[in-house]
């Protein structure tokens, strides 16, 4: 069977798709996959196996409105596809689904559990926290249908959890170096961890680990801006796109090169952001720092732990926000009120 898959956006979730399709393609190898996504996101899917491939396209960029994506639906009609799966189920993508299903494809749709969501982020006395299907989940509920089994899922997601080692022993003051990845930053506020005492995270890590080194990811604009800074700072620092140089990496793509360079760290330190789910990816072990948001959401990394989870557990208002997109209702985000020295302890816990 000759399948489509849709995800065009954001990296993350693209990314939690790769090891679920990894799985399906290993277990039905007559079947051809292909990934329509964002042209950015094609290495994510790079030797994932021999019947997935990967279509780059950008509807916002280069389909925009409804014409738009009927151009883009014709182009993809003429591949002949025995049945498209909607991995995204944003507006754009139900308009697209809805070209196919009208010209007698079979389609299916991903469920996101929006209700269920909204439950997790109600406020104080309405919230009801509970663990919600993982976005992998969801995935593999759509792709394999009658056929998935959350339980069986689970138990693939632990075993790959093993080939991440999930501490470092000895690290303080140890002889060799330590190779330590950074993402400070996120796509909302809600995710940040403060930047001032971020900087005091590293100055500590630096005081325990003399001979570490900080790589930095991610980050546009102002946020580059301060990661250079951290960089002339710290001799310990370095920008990832420096390291991609020192390394001499020449990938045309830039997540590729800094996949490749998550594939050598000790560990990544991550917020709720893509990043996280790059470095699981490639089988690194991430300490993610969570807000607003909340591993139970079901976006914690593929394969990680949630003991590498650092977080409040003491606030009745978190979370507030699935993607961290929404005001503080306290307005003081105390949820990121979290000490630098847990943060620093669970990085070179042993």
């Amino acid at each position: 069977m000759k399948l489509l898959l849709i995800r065009f956006s954001a990296l993350g979730d693209v990314a939690m798709l790769a090891p679920v399709l990894r799985l399906y393609a290993q277990e039905h190898p007559d079947d051809d996959l292909t990934v329509l996504s964002k042209p950015f996101h094609a290495p994510l899917f790079d030797d994932i196996a021999p019947n997935v491939h990967f279509l780059g396209r950008d509807p916002k960029r280069d389909y925009k409105g409804i014409r738009g994506l009927y151009r883009l639906f014709i182009e993809l009609h003429q591949m002949h596809f025995d049945m498209v799966i909607d991995m995204h189920d944003v507006l754009r993508t139900k308009i697209l689904r809805k070209f196919f299903r009208v010209h007698g494809y079979p389609v299916r749709h991903i469920d996101k559990h929006r209700s269920l969501r909204r439950r997790i982020t109600a406020p104080e006395g309405k919230k009801q926290l509970q663990r919600l299907p993982t976005s992998f989940e969801n995935y593999a509920a759509v792709l394999y249908g009658k056929l998935f089994e959350a339980q069986t899922l689970s138990e693939l997601t632990r075993e790959e959890s093993k080939g991440i080692t999930h501490s470092i022993p000895c690290r303080e003051g140890r002889g060799g170096s330590l190779s330590i990845g950074l993402a400070p930053f996120a796509a909302h506020q809600g995710k940040i961890y403060p930047v001032e005492r971020m900087e005091k995270v590293i100055e500590m890590l630096i005081e325990k680990c003399p001979e570490c080194k900080i790589i930095l990811f991610g980050g546009g604009g102002k946020e580059r801006e301060q990661m250079t800074a951290w960089s002339e700072k710290f001799s310990n620092v370095v920008l990832a796109s420096e390291e991609v140089k020192e390394r001499g990496l020449s990938y045309d793509n830039p997540l590729k090169n800094e996949l490749e360079i998550m594939k050598t760290l000790d560990v990544m330190v991550s917020m709720d952001s893509g990043n996280m789910h790059m470095a699981s990816l490639v089988g690194t072990r991430v300490v993610s720092i969570w807000g607003a948001t909340h591993p139970w959401a079901g976006f914690l990394g593929w394969g990680q732990s949630e003991a590498d989870c650092v977080q409040r557990h003491d606030l009745k208002c978190r979370p507030c926000s699935i993607y961290g997109n929404k005001p503080c209702l306290r307005g003081d985000m105390e949820c990121m009120n979290i000490s630098e020295e847990e943060i620093v302890e669970r990085i070179l816990r042993s």
